[in-house]
């Protein structure tokens, strides 16, 4: 690692290990005696309690090494300062619902990620105290998205400000701090083997792997391709008498030969599960270091008790879900790899088990619900499985928005509307007019749907007057009328289910989109705990132990903190997932 480039870039799924990595390999370069500078962009960054040390928007030294510094740069303060820049000097010229419309444009994942980079680009740049460093390491890298978005031409022309409606990503240029030429000049040295390193982090899960193998491929079309692959978080039994951590292990190596081909031509290195968490200098620098390791491992084992955690199951939220009612919406929300494709599929068949009509449908690119569901071999006669396919929905509606917006454009000019629509915001606006049908079958039976929109999107809807105004106008029926919007925001109606593992990455992510929700108007019915080791009794693996018990303050700060309603699902190493987390309710419900 002494080797290393001058700027390295940490990217992959949330709860993969970014962080503990990035700072593992920031201790490692200072203790070689270079002048190292760690930067987060992460919006529920932890760098604070991984080093142990203060860490805020300025750059501080890091306790116990003179030559390692930290910066936090909040993402959600640059966006806010960046719709600040964008909106003030419209003040006194345009209305306050245009304004505020400007605003929710500008409220979405895409933008944050460059008002983000927007900030980073200094230290890459150099021109914000970038040269007093060796190595500076970021702690979550940008998306092809975004990189592709500012290097259009067209994005830094007066285009923006004359179509405020044809980039909602990027908005007025004014708006940017650093110019053209800064962004240029930090693409390409990006694009430079000889001082750019990617590190993409993964889990040996099939979700995180394709994950990885996604940001890969973008990020190589983008000349992007000197990079790495981590392993996090491999699963070796230590109890060779426990049948639950052999069969873990058993998968894990499993899905480690079915890597995706563009991953398995990377340099690879892959890291084990440890029994405790990497928070503190010497427990970072154990990352690297086997015996340091195994010292803190068994000291961490001895002292270990464990009590089980006792979470309502899936079957009691479906009692209660369809208690007094016989139809209805319902929706897993969260984020990737969390499991909501697992709980949508539960929820349907125990639902329909009970006889009531009930349509399963899923918005995941991925679409794994079929999978899930052929598992079961006998599908309950009222179940049905459709899918909304977002491809083909986005593809229509990005047809019918260059359409509208990019008439009597330059080319240039329909690039960036092409470019703009590629953000993830838009396939979720596309998919919601798909759901809507989805949405009015909720009437007449229960609808489980996997993948809903984020609350961004639905404010973007309304406050774009797009969806819901256009149907209350042109309806003369509207005060009878309730839009897919209003049925969303109607809990007799909708209910919806927030997915977490119980991890602290999984669980603050959870609890950001439930405030993204919140703003929307839309109330969280419950949260649900998936893949919980300490709901299991018997456990006797040391290491599977240890997890257990990580597991007991994150479900406390959910049930206290952040649900109404918490629920739990154990953690199960079977391939055929579904019928075995349903097994057990079969059985009773014979």
């Amino acid at each position: 690692m002494t080797d290393s480039t001058s700027y390295l870039f940490f990217t992959g799924k949330g709860g993969v290990g970014k962080t503990s990595l990035a700072c593992a390999t920031a201790v490692e370069l200072a203790d070689s005696g270079k002048t190292v500078l760690l930067v987060s962009t992460d919006p529920a960054s932890n760098l604070k309690d991984v080093l142990e040390s203060p860490v805020d928007e300025n750059i501080n030294s890091i306790n116990g090494i003179n030559n390692l510094f930290a910066i936090n740069i909040n993402p959600e303060h640059a966006a806010e300062e960046y719709r600040n820049r964008v909106t003030q000097p419209l003040e006194g010229i345009a209305t306050k619902d245009e304004i505020n419309k400007i605003r929710e444009d500008l409220s979405g994942a895409c933008t944050t990620e460059i008002a983000s980079f927007d900030e980073f680009s200094r230290f890459v740049s150099s021109e914000s105290e970038g040269e007093k460093f060796d190595v500076i390491i970021f702690d979550t890298a940008p998306t092809g998205h975004t990189l592709r978005l500012l290097e259009l031409p067209a994005a830094w022309s007066s285009f923006t400000d004359e179509n405020p409606d044809g980039a909602s990503c990027l908005g007025p240029t004014s708006a940017l701090k650093s110019g053209k030429e800064r962004y240029h000049l930090v693409v390409d040295r990006l694009r430079d083997r000889d001082l750019t390193t990617f590190y993409i982090v993964s889990r040996a899960e099939k979700a995180s792997l394709k994950e990885a193998s996604r940001t890969s491929k973008e990020l190589k079309e983008l000349g992007m391709s000197n990079q790495r692959l981590y392993i996090n978080g491999v699963f070796k039994a230590i109890e060779k008498q426990d049948s639950l951590a052999i069969k873990i292990e058993e998968m894990a190596n499993e899905q480690l030969e079915t890597i995706p081909d563009n991953l398995k031509l990377l340099p690879s290195k892959s890291y084990p599960l440890l029994p405790y968490n990497v928070l503190g200098i010497s427990k970072l620098r154990s990352l690297f270091n086997n015996e340091l390791q195994k010292s803190i491992s068994e000291k961490t084992i001895s002292k270990l008790e464990v009590s089980t955690q006792v979470l309502k199951g899936i079957d009691q939220l479906v009692d209660e879900l369809c208690m007094n009612q016989q139809n209805g919406l319902i929706m897993t929300m969260g984020k990737g790899g969390v499991g909501k494709t697992i709980a949508a599929s539960a929820i349907a068949v125990l639902l329909a088990k009970k006889g009531f009509e009930v349509m399963l449908t899923t918005t995941d690119p991925a679409a794994h619900i079929q999978d899930f569901i052929e598992q079961l071999g006998e599908m309950p006669p009222t179940l049905t499985v459709e899918r909304i396919d977002p491809k083909a929905e986005t593809q229509r509606y990005m047809e019918k928005i260059l359409l509208h917006k990019g008439k009597g454009q330059s080319e240039e000019a329909k690039k960036l509307i092409q470019e703009d629509l590629k953000s993830p915001c838009t396939e979720e606006v596309a998919v919601f007019h798909a759901f809507s049908k989805a949405i009015s079958m909720a009437k007449r039976k229960f609808v489980v749907m996997d993948t809903a929109p984020t609350g961004h999107t639905l404010l973007l809807l309304d406050t774009a007057g797009s969806y819901h105004r256009d149907i209350m106008r042109n309806n003369l029926n509207a005060e009878r009328l309730k839009t897919p919007y209003m049925y969303l925001q109607d809990p007799k109606l909708a209910k919806i289910i927030l997915v977490s593992l119980p991890e602290t990455t999984p669980m603050r992510e959870a609890a950001s989109l439930q405030d993204d929700l919140k703003r929307a108007g839309i109330k969280p019915y419950a949260w649900l705990i998936n893949q919980s080791l300490s709901m299991l009794s018997g456990i006797s693996d040391p290491l599977l132990r240890s997890r257990a018990n990580a597991e007991i303050d994150v479900i406390h700060t959910i049930k206290s903190i952040h649900a109404e309603r918490t629920y739990g699902i154990p953690f199960i190493a079977e391939k055929k997932l579904l019928p075995a987390l349903l097994h057990e309710y079969y059985e009773t419900s014979k």
